[in-house]
């Protein structure tokens, strides 16, 4: 079952974000104008069917069998906020007792899809998209001189030699976290308080394995595309139903994938193409990424958008939705670590009760960085682990977020009326 961030809809299996009532409105208003509409997009998480303690009980069996899993340390936290006990588990190695390096194979495979319909028409009030039969194809090998201009053109060179992948030097508040990639500079700017003279030989590092393109021709039912011309944008946007798509890529792309297993990290990267259910609803669109465990021995895995359309403004760009969703995956590999309740920030209208480091901040941009190849990346601001347990921070000046805009922890449990609980 999928889990999501704020209200929740369960349509099939898979449970997801709403836009408000009135996005259908802003979007039209928008439209009228001319101007560029500014969708919501969302992140969700499909956490391992189990819990933690079941979970943890299974991954020790598969491992004395010699079974294949990620390197995995496990924490055990009094939160501050709540005075309850938390344990969970966390991709690497423990910062607090081993703070060595840890180097996990990560397969970028770049998805071409294939939309069977287009959009024709758009209801104002009801935020439904009109259909007619349509194919186009969102290629992230492929050269794209509408959103993105030479010599930085081609959407899946622009990703590998992206500060995701590439190492690029990262100062968080004036204090140089080394010259790495962004989710390792995240990992150690996390618990930078711990790592005291160790800090160096801590690392949570991805070797990239950059792979051919799929194909992935989605069927009409279940796919669409907003024309450039109807959402003014620099290009068209496709959106597939998101429980199609994981269905066909947990049991149709990853069987096939032969050198993916437990121990490594698969990540489908899609271009301008976003996840929904139903994909003519544009209440219920628009899902950026998400990551998702399957089967047992348990498989990570995670498809992200890069979005070059600047249809859903900051936040969102290039890099955004994978520094979002692979840091995700780092603190929260399996999608059930539990926290004392936190919400109304970011993404999150109401509560949730997940260690999922993106969702608080979803919309908020880290400084810009620009690589060798002269292109600016964009990536997300991240929630420090402190901020979901509670004061003192743990993370560097004791901020409670990599570029501190979180200066204090989530404050008291949330629940689901009453005002931010958020330390912005």
């Amino acid at each position: 079952m999928f889990r999501k961030m704020l209200t929740a809809v369960c349509s099939i299996c898979f449970i997801f974000a709403i836009a408000p009532a009135s996005m259908a409105q802003e979007a039209a208003q928008a439209q009228s104008q001319r101007s560029t509409p500014k969708l919501r997009g969302y992140h969700v998480v499909k956490p391992a069917p189990m819990d933690t303690e079941t979970m943890q009980s299974q991954l020790a069996t598969a491992a004395a069998k010699g079974a294949a899993s990620l390197p995995l340390w496990t924490f055990n936290v009094e939160a501050s906020r709540d005075q309850n006990d938390y344990t969970g588990v966390m991709v690497g190695t423990s910062p607090f007792t081993n703070p060595t390096s840890t180097t996990v194979p990560t397969h970028v495979i770049p998805v071409i899809i294939v939309t069977n319909t287009v959009g024709v028409s758009f209801n104002s009030t009801t935020g439904i998209i009109g259909t007619a039969p349509g194919i186009t194809t969102f290629d992230p090998t492929a050269r794209d001189n509408s959103c993105l201009a030479k010599p930085n053109n081609i959407p899946v060179k622009l990703l590998k030699e992206s500060p995701m992948f590439s190492p690029a030097l990262f100062d968080f508040g004036g204090t140089i976290v080394g010259t790495t990639i962004y989710s390792d500079a995240f990992q150690r700017g996390n618990f930078w308080q711990v790592l005291d003279n160790n800090g160096d030989d801590y690392h949570v590092l991805l070797s990239p394995i950059f792979h051919g393109a799929i194909v992935i021709n989605v069927p009409a039912q279940f796919s669409t595309t907003l024309p450039a011309a109807d959402f003014p944008a620099c290009g068209p946007m496709g959106i597939v139903d998101i429980n199609w798509f994981d269905t066909y890529i947990t049991t149709n792309v990853l069987p096939a994938l032969k050198a993916v297993n437990p121990s490594n990290f698969p990540l489908f990267m899609l271009y301008n193409v976003v996840l929904a259910s139903p994909v003519t609803n544009l209440n219920t669109c628009c899902v950026l990424g998400y990551h998702g465990a399957t089967g047992f021995p348990i498989q990570t895995y995670s498809p992200a958008d890069f979005d070059t359309t600047g249809l859903f403004g900051q936040g969102t760009e290039d890099t955004a939705v994978l520094a979002h969703e692979v840091d995700e995956w780092m603190n929260d590999p399996f999608g059930n670590n539990r926290t004392p309740r936190w919400g109304h920030t970011g993404q999150v209208s109401g509560c949730q009760g997940n260690l999922e480091v993106g969702d608080p901040l979803s919309g908020t941009d880290a400084p810009p960085i620009v690589m060798p190849n002269g292109y600016t990346y964009h990536l997300q601001e991240l929630a420090f682990f402190s901020w979901f347990f509670g004061a003192p921070s743990v993370g560097i000046h004791g901020w409670f977020s990599n570029n501190g805009t979180f200066l204090t922890d989530a404050g008291p449990v949330c629940t689901t009326t009453g005002a931010s609980t958020g330390g912005q």
